[in-house]
């Protein structure tokens, strides 16, 4: 983001800047990769006390009021015009309440460390979607073979030369259709939002409280009130949306802003490795060996697609 000053007849101020402490970027590079790693653990173990409809609105609900504090402090106000907050209505459920949704369902029946690997798909899909849905985004060699190394990657995460023995087959579908759910969110605010004249961080509030209004809506028709509330399920989703879904957003924005966004988007390499590590170790689910040779195949893909022709950024 970048500022405009105005100059006067002044002499200019040659002090220079006070120096930038060269691992802050990297500290909080770390810390999204943890937050975003962990929430597959916090979903499932949000499931074991509440509904999945329940655990996605208490996520939007407790993310939504980080972002509402952070537009407070920064003085920043909601966007207006209805053309885009008809746009943000649909990012909201593109991008936040579907997605959001399908992860909770999903782990109701497969483990944290499967979701977390689906989720590593979403640039497969991104860039599958982009060559149709994008003209700019054209493909190249490489690009191609990325995409169809990561999808190999899926198939042996899900043991494909097995029969998928063994696999949820209902689990594992919402959740590769939750990040494709990322995937078409993520194309469809480029192709809408841009050029809009608000911030980042006014649009993405604007776009949590319409995904929050929508799991409002949504979950009284399908669940009924908790008759109690389990405690460490309850702070699990607390977490989840404070952490993985309103201060993520506030460390995914100023890393953008900072380092930009290729280099801030490398944060979904680390996100399986992380959330496999923590399933594995504090949840106690089981791994097979195809499952972490596969993310890396997904992993390795997914990087190929992100590889643009020489002289594009």
């Amino acid at each position: 983001m970048t500022t405009v000053t105005t100059t006067t007849a002044t002499a200019p101020d040659t002090t220079p800047p006070l120096p930038r402490r060269a691992l802050d970027w990297r500290l909080r590079f770390g810390a999204l990769s943890l937050i975003w790693g962990f929430s597959f653990l916090l979903i499932k173990v949000g499931t074991d006390g509440y509904a999945p409809f329940q655990v996605t609105f208490g996520r939007l609900l407790f993310g939504t009021a980080v972002l509402a504090a952070a537009m407070a402090v920064k003085r920043e106000r909601l966007p207006r015009g209805g053309r885009t907050w008809a746009h943000l209505t649909v990012a909201a459920f593109l991008l936040n309440a579907l997605p959001f949704s399908l992860f909770a369902y999903s782990e109701l029946t497969i483990p944290s460390t499967l979701a977390g690997i689906c989720n590593a798909t979403s640039p497969l899909w991104g860039m599958a979607l982009s060559l149709v849905a994008l003209s700019e985004d054209r493909p190249t060699r490489v690009r191609v073979a990325g995409l169809g190394l990561g999808f190999l990657g899926v198939l042996t995460v899900l043991g494909a030369w097995q029969g998928f023995s063994g696999l949820d087959a209902r689990g594992t579908t919402m959740a590769l259709l939750a990040s494709l759910c990322y995937a078409i969110g993520w194309i469809y605010v480029r192709r809408t939002l841009a050029g809009t004249g608000s911030s980042h961080l006014s649009l993405t509030g604007a776009q949590l409280l319409l995904a929050t209004v929508q799991l409002a809506v949504i979950t009284p028709l399908f669940t009924s009130m908790p008759t109690h509330f389990p405690l460490l399920p309850l702070l699990s989703i607390a977490a989840l949306g404070a952490l993985g879904t309103g201060l993520a957003v506030l460390l995914q924005y100023g890393l953008v802003a900072e380092v930009g966004p290729t280099t801030a988007q490398m944060v979904t390499y680390f996100i399986p490795v992380i959330a496999t590590a923590a399933g594995v170790a504090i949840l106690g689910e089981s791994l097979t060996w195809s499952t972490p040779v596969g993310a890396v195949i997904v992993l390795a893909g997914a990087g190929l697609t992100q590889v643009r022709a020489r002289g594009k950024r």
